[in-house]
């Protein structure tokens, strides 16, 4: 397990991190990701951790705040030391019916923080982020309630998810000019079945020093091997009843041919390649995984251990790439000429 800075914070995290939308199941599109309970969720603790992870992510709507109550049990159930752990949750979603209740004010950041605080049961939390973008609440006054965090203690680092490249530019020149704490992460979607992140967010994270968590790095389940072009599914996949992330699937199912080409040659499996290419681009802090058994935890470690050669690199590259996008051919067309040599 290799162990990256975590944007430009002298923090190292794990480049795997183990995600925790599987836990607890309760309420609304939880029940169909994953419905874990503590002794499951401790086993797959203990080989994450064991395999070297010290990184976790969760957020207070997972599972209407349960997956936060197993993650903190699990740590304490295993004896884990809980300086060793970077722990992550989020803000954002609704947790409750009050018209107050949800959003990225002060008054919803200050109450969720304590509530997640307690449900972890722990006096800090690593890297608190906000779980996307409020657009009644301005983002000034978002990043001045995480700073109060930040100063009282309560939070480490701040980190944002699914923010537009001009979202977080905007909260991080805010940051800058008024010395408050600044987003050193961004959690977004990145796949070799979704490459979007490339257009403007990738570039935006390299020049500002942050740096990249991935989630849903097989594609909601459809680079795990699981699926082909005829749309068969295996039982109890998740895409085949909740199809999430939106993907152009015949790209896809290009890359996957690609994948299981590969994958036979190296005697490996779709998914640790698919995570592997991941762990290959500059860009990427971390990716995120989740299971629902150990045995797919096991699977998804594996990918650490996959190499590519630089020409299997440039194949997978050609058989996912994005298609060209204005004004992108125009930078690249007249800035040729002032790149470096």
């Amino acid at each position: 397990m290799k162990y990256n800075l975590l944007g430009n914070t002298g923090l190292k995290v794990s480049e795997l991190c183990l995600g925790t939308m599987t836990f607890g199941g309760k309420g609304g599109i939880w029940t169909q990701i994953g419905d874990l309970q503590q002794e499951p969720v401790d086993q797959l603790m203990k080989k994450a951790v064991d395999a070297g992870i010290n990184f976790i992510d969760t957020a207070n709507v997972y599972s209407e705040g349960l997956s936060e109550e197993l993650t903190g049990k699990a740590i304490r159930n295993l004896g884990l030391d809980r300086d060793d752990l970077v722990i992550a949750t989020k803000v954002r979603g609704k947790m409750g019916d009050g018209p107050n209740q949800v959003g990225l004010s002060r008054k919803h950041i200050f109450t969720q923080v304590d509530a997640s605080l307690k449900r972890l049961g722990t006096d800090y939390i690593d890297l608190y982020q906000i779980h996307g973008y409020d657009a009644l609440t301005p983002i000034e006054d978002t990043v001045d309630a995480l700073d109060a965090l930040v100063q009282a203690g309560k939070v480490r680092y701040i980190g944002a998810s699914n923010l537009s490249a001009w979202q977080m530019m905007k909260a991080l020149s805010y940051s800058t000019y008024n010395r408050k704490a600044k987003f050193v992460s961004l959690q977004s979607y990145y796949t070799l079945a979704g490459r979007d992140l490339e257009r403007d967010i990738v570039p935006m994270l390299t020049d500002q020093q942050v740096g990249l968590m991935v989630w849903s790095p097989l594609a909601g389940g459809l680079l795990s091997g699981k699926f082909n072009r005829s749309g068969e599914a295996e039982a109890g996949s998740r895409r085949a009843t909740f199809d999430f992330p939106p993907v152009n699937k015949d790209r896809a199912f290009n890359a996957v041919d690609v994948l299981q080409t590969m994958a036979n040659e190296k005697g490996a499996t779709v998914p640790q390649l698919a995570l592997a290419w991941l762990l290959h681009q500059e860009v990427v802090t971390t990716v995120i995984i989740g299971a629902k058994k150990p045995e797919q935890l096991e699977d998804n470690l594996g990918a650490v251990s996959v190499t590519f050669t630089p020409e299997e690199l440039q194949q997978l590259d050609e058989v996912s790439k994005l298609p060209a996008e204005y004004p992108a051919w125009m930078i690249e067309r007249q800035g040729a000429d002032r790149k470096n040599n």
